[in-house]
């Protein structure tokens, strides 16, 4: 069976479901009146209330309010879980050692559970975002401006990582800091201190914002520090291009 439901199961019930579940590797969704505990980095607890929990078939352990996006409580993948019943009431803990921490629901009355063996296998494809601008560049220097060359991509220093390094046609070092959104002051920030990082440099050092639009701020900025500007849209087409998951941007 693909997808299994039951509503209003009673706790000993509840426990066996849950038990099937994690066996299985399913996706687990439970509607219960719970309690939540959490021991680790930090000590919280909630009380009684009807809250969402969700259990992934990595080992993801979620749990929800009825408001806002982000959960209440949460573990991630490769969580170990366990259910067990004591005393009328179902126990869910999630544990991990690095970091030690311990997420534990004490549900007192499961209004609905339900698991399904999901087949999904693909990655979400994601652009417009500076590592696509970073792409474009590289493959095409001159929309920066004729004769730019690129000669590094995420080259490290003390300051961070500089989106892409190179030349232009005089020859002079030239930093982009790309930016896939409006920039602002931060992001001017950030292309100084990485220009004041070349500052035994022998030559002119340029710095350079690129983004789609800037701030009045930042702008500002950018000419009263001697820097500059570049309007430049992130490319949007998935199509054909280098398939971008979120890996790609969050690790």
């Amino acid at each position: 069976m693909k997808l299994f439901s039951e509503n209003y199961p009673d706790n000993q019930r509840l426990c066996q479901l849950l038990i099937q579940g994690l066996s299985k590797r399913a996706f687990i969704t439970l509607i219960a009146s719970c309690k939540v505990f959490y021991d680790g980095r930090a000590t919280s607890r909630l009380g009684m209330g009807d809250r969402t929990v969700l259990i992934k078939a990595d080992g993801a352990f979620i749990i929800h309010q009825d408001r806002n996006l982000e959960p209440v409580n949460w573990q991630p993948a490769k969580t170990k879980l366990a259910v067990e019943l004591k005393n009328g009431l179902v126990y869910l803990k999630g544990m991990r050692r690095n970091p030690s921490e311990t997420l534990e629901v004490e549900i007192h009355r499961g209004y609905q559970i339900s698991y399904y063996r999901g087949e999904d296998s693909q990655d979400l494809e994601l652009a417009g975002y500076e590592a696509d601008m970073g792409d474009m560049i590289w493959q095409r220097p001159e929309l920066v401006e004729p004769g730019f060359r690129a000669t590094s991509r995420e080259y490290h220093t003390p300051q961070g990582y500089i989106d892409i390094l190179g030349k232009d046609r005089e020859g002079n070092l030239t930093i982009l800091e790309l930016k896939s959104r409006k920039a602002g002051v931060q992001a001017v920030k950030q292309l100084r201190r990485y220009l004041d990082c070349f500052t035994d440099h022998k030559g002119h050092v340029r710095g350079v914002l690129v983004a789609p639009s800037a701030t009045d701020d930042a702008l500002e900025m950018l000419e009263n520090q001697g820097m500059e500007f570049k309007s430049m849209e992130a490319p949007r087409e998935l199509g054909n291009q280098k398939k971008v998951t979120l890996k790609d941007y969050f690790g």
